[in-house]
């Protein structure tokens, strides 16, 4: 059995024989298109401005442009994927090639490359991606985003792949793979868990948005206490690497609150619903800071809604809920 069959046998856990298209032909789409970014990635020494801004008013990157257009190809060539949305280009584009009634269709919203700021260091970043169950992605019970990806550029490229199906929660996957330069892959780790148990002896802490701690006291003394407490400080400013981190120990906690002064900077579309998808196939939490809401809770309305982040073992999301919210 080929690597790709075994993956596809293991995502295949959570759909049973429901939504082949989306383990025989979705996924590897998006992983062929996170190698392709790889290959780019290693190639780009010089990483430089495009000359072009996105329609959220963020400088494009050269790398930017390459991986925005290597994920859209891949999707245009998958017949399952009726529709398409990126951080790059946020308006939802049809890409369906028939008006025919269709079942096992899917709508993709990604970031092709997250963590541009650290790129130029050349530090871990990443790509983040969420499959839908249907035509769109607007205006849907949350329930429907059925898979994400976290690609990450480090030293290797692995991808972080979890599955969810309605009504077969209970079912839901969370793999690592490894990926060569042709989209091929390796399982790394066939069921990536978060430590519910409080076993692990080092505890992680990745506190993003740190300049709001300076106008909100709460999380000023949330971040003393893990200094305190001897929790080990694991952040590079990139969400993918930060959170995949914590995937990989087995513990974390990842922060970004938001204040009056530092404002929301992460795109639900993009980053925060399909981050919290992988952290709850993982076993974790992911909520909204400013509310205490799960983030998968609320249905996505525009392409342009942001909100704070705080994600990852359970039992110390909660404790981040408490310290924020009481």
């Amino acid at each position: 059995m080929s690597s790709q069959e075994k993956l596809e046998q293991s995502l295949r856990r959570a759909t049973g024989d429901a939504n082949p298209s989306l383990t025989n032909a979705v996924i590897p789409a998006l992983l062929r298109g996170i190698a392709r970014t790889a290959v780019a990635l290693r190639k780009a020494h010089s990483v430089d401005t495009a000359g072009s801004e996105n329609a959220f008013g963020d400088t494009q990157l050269n790398v930017d442009v390459l991986a925005d257009e290597f994920f859209r190809d891949e999707l245009a060539a998958c017949p399952a994927v009726v529709a398409a949305s990126s951080e790059e280009d946020p308006v939802e584009i049809d890409m369906s090639t028939s008006s025919e009634d269709m079942d096992d269709v899917y709508a993709v919203a990604f970031d092709p490359l997250d963590g541009s700021s650290i790129i130029g260091p050349n530090w871990s970043v990443g790509s983040i991606l969420g499959v839908w169950e249907g035509w769109s992605v607007l205006r849907q019970d949350p329930g429907k985003q059925v898979a994400a990806v976290l690609g990450v550029f480090g030293p290797r490229t692995t991808a972080v792949i979890a599955v969810r199906i309605p009504g077969r929660e209970g079912d839901a996957v969370c793999v690592e793979v490894g990926l060569a330069d042709d989209g091929s892959c390796e399982i790394i780790r066939s069921d990536v868990r978060l430590d519910a148990e409080g076993t692990i002896k080092t505890r992680y802490f990745a506190p993003a948005n740190l300049r709001s701690a300076a106008e909100d006291e709460r999380y000023m003394g949330l971040v003393t206490r893990y200094i305190a407490e001897r929790y080990t400080l694991r952040y590079s400013g990139g969400l993918v690497p930060d959170v995949v981190h914590t995937l990989v120990k087995g513990h974390g906690v990842y922060l970004s609150p938001v204040t009056a002064g530092s404002k929301a900077k992460l795109r639900r579309a993009f980053e925060l619903l399909p981050v919290a998808l992988i952290v709850e196939c993982a076993g974790g939490m992911a909520i909204d800071p400013a509310s205490g809401r799960r983030i998968l809770e609320t249905p996505l309305e525009n392409l342009d809604e942001k909100a704070g982040l705080v994600c990852g073992t359970a039992g110390e999301v909660e404790k981040v809920e408490i310290a924020l919210l009481g």
